[in-house]
């Protein structure tokens, strides 16, 4: 141990950062990225709004973001009108992208001698983001009610009262499995969890099966609950880094404590809104991607495989002899899918369908030799994204 490495924080020694292989091949179907490009008349509605704040950058943004928490509320109240739910701006926070607004909310309430709990494989930046922060993650465990990624409520609550966490991180949709929580399971952990914040990473919520709740209808009343979304995935935004939270006002205003000055720009604020204003046009692929997702757990299962039955933009999809190889072989037949560490399993992102044609092509190529002689029940990496 010599030079910057000697300097660096002990807990941060030997850590590998965070990444996505990024090649340039014709189907890219390993981040989750909505594949549908953001619509002409977007593009001109953004760079109106770019040009209208242009003049005035040599100004601090507003700090406090208020045009822009109002049109999200707006939206959360408006996509949720059937379960009566409203949300008001004092309750929405965000940050440059989701991760910003899950790291604001470990910053304000992990820390040293702090715990966080979640429920692996689940998304590989909430251990991350937790131990940037010095807080102590614990790996809980799904699969305890029979099916392999599964979370049930006893198992549940009985890791809770086990471990004790400051802060609980819930996936729902979860990424990597692409399974939706039942809401008495996120009602039961934040009942448990008397000391937590409990944080609803809803990320994929827009691609959710019919009939899936959302947890924005249990805020009220529990102060201690945190609804987490993101415009990266529905609204083909991923390059605008806009994500968002809603959560009770006094929650929210503890965030300020911990957030840097001027967090979001004004470019940045003047996109969001703009794509906002757009929310029905950038909607409007949800459900043909729905449609792609839905044909790939279809067509997998078919040619011998065993997807999990999605509420995501995305499929996990499993029994393979060898997960790396068939990265490897469909990486040849320029299609790119995620290897998220778990041993016979992929996870493929539902693009278009001239890219999910090209990629059960290539699936359908690979599977003879791809598949497991016989059923693999899914080993205990937890590696995740």
């Amino acid at each position: 141990m010599s030079g910057i490495e000697n300097l660096l924080r002990e807990d941060l020694r030997g850590v590998t950062p965070y990444g996505a292989p990024q090649f340039d091949v014709p189907v890219r179907l390993n981040t989750n990225e909505n594949s549908y490009p953001v619509p002409p008349e977007v593009v001109e509605e953004i760079t109106r709004a770019v040009a209208a704040v242009a003049a005035d950058l040599n100004r601090y943004p507003d700090r406090e973001f208020t045009d822009l928490r109002a049109a999200l509320a707006a939206y959360l109240t408006d996509t949720s009108r059937d379960h009566d739910v409203t949300v008001t701006p004092e309750q929405v926070w965000a940050g440059n992208g989701s991760n910003e607004v899950l790291q604001h909310l470990v910053l304000a309430f992990g820390g040293p001698d702090r715990t966080a709990l979640g429920f692996t494989p689940a998304y590989s930046m909430h251990p991350i983001i937790s131990g940037s922060a010095g807080t102590t993650w614990v790996d809980g465990l799904r699969g305890q009610g029979g099916e392999p990624f599964d979370l049930t409520l006893e198992s549940a609550v009985a890791q809770v009262r086990e471990h004790q966490p400051h802060l609980v991180f819930l996936c729902s949709p979860n990424n990597p499995t692409g399974t939706a929580l039942g809401l008495d399971v996120v009602e039961a952990v934040y009942a448990a969890a008397e000391r937590a914040i409990v944080v609803v990473d809803e990320a994929y919520a827009e691609f959710a099966r019919r009939g899936t709740p959302s947890a924005l209808t249990l805020l009220e009343g529990r102060p201690r609950l945190v609804v987490t979304r993101t415009m990266s995935k529905a609204f083909a935004f991923a390059g605008g880094r806009l994500g968002y939270l809603a959560a009770d006002p006094a929650l929210v205003d503890a965030l300020r404590l911990v957030r840097l000055p001027y967090h979001l720009s004004a470019p940045t604020q003047s996109i969001a809104l703009a794509a906002l204003r757009h929310a029905a046009s950038l909607l409007g692929t949800v459900e043909v991607i729905k449609e792609q997702r839905d044909r790939i757990v279809g067509q997998l299962t078919v040619l011998g495989l065993e997807p999990v039955p999605s509420d995501a933009n995305f499929v996990l999809f499993g029994g393979l002899s060898d997960s790396a190889q068939t990265w490897r072989d469909l990486l040849d037949r320029g299609v790119l899918v995620r290897d998220v560490g778990i041993p016979h399993y992929l996870r493929v992102t539902a693009g278009t369908p001239a890219e999910t044609d090209a990629f059960l092509a290539a699936m359908a190529e690979i599977a003879p030799k791809a598949i497991a002689p016989k059923a693999i029940a899914p080993a205990t990496d937890r590696s995740g994204l």
